[in-house]
């Protein structure tokens, strides 16, 4: 069975077919030749998601999942959240929103903060969510150089090194996108 994972990602898409195959064939939007531009304009991160899910059902009639990620710090009211790509601008430096939020928790003392992602799965024309959530803490700065986005400033609970510092097995074992594909492949196979 084919099922489209709405990225053009080639590293998410790879991690992503190991897991399904071989019950299920996974196709990136590269794969279907869609190049065209989904807007992503909803103000939560549920909605970005469903948005590109359904976008893809749209286009392709096919069954497809996408998802969504933000940082949300308490300091901050939730900040960055479903702005966190473009947190410092449209330029979408992950420089310069490390820089913006480590400038404004400057003179914080509480420097919780989370990684959540939703998933959307559009699954013969009905939407499923599912949520991954990693607690952590904001870095006084940034540490190690693997990962990507805001990885050098996050330490999750239990551990004093940031998700930059870790090997991918160990911070694909806790990650936020990891626990909303255990929920979403749960799913699936419980499906086929």
């Amino acid at each position: 069975m084919q099922l489209v994972f709405a990225t053009h990602n080639p590293g998410k898409l790879q991690e992503v077919r190991e897991i399904l195959a071989p019950k299920y064939e996974v196709l990136g939007l590269t794969d279907l030749n869609d190049h065209e531009e989904i807007i992503e304009d909803a103000d939560t991160l549920e909605g970005n998601a469903i948005i590109k899910a359904e976008t893809v059902w749209r286009r392709h009639g096919m069954n497809c999942f996408s998802d969504d990620t933000g940082l949300e710090i308490a300091a901050l009211n939730g900040a960055p959240g479903v702005y966190s790509a473009r947190y410092a601008g449209p330029q979408k430096s992950s420089e310069d929103n490390m820089d913006k939020v480590l400038h404004e928790l400057n003179d914080k003392n509480d420097r919780s903060a989370q990684f959540r992602t939703v998933m959307a799965l559009q699954w013969n024309g009905k939407t499923e969510l599912f949520e991954g959530i990693v607690k952590g803490q904001i870095a006084e700065g940034r540490s190690g150089s693997k990962g990507f986005g805001y990885d050098p400033v996050f330490i999750p609970e239990g551990y004093n090194i940031s998700f930059a510092e870790m090997d991918a097995q160990l911070k694909n074992s806790m990650s936020h996108r990891g626990r909303a594909m255990e929920k979403l492949i749960k799913f699936l196979l419980d499906q086929a």
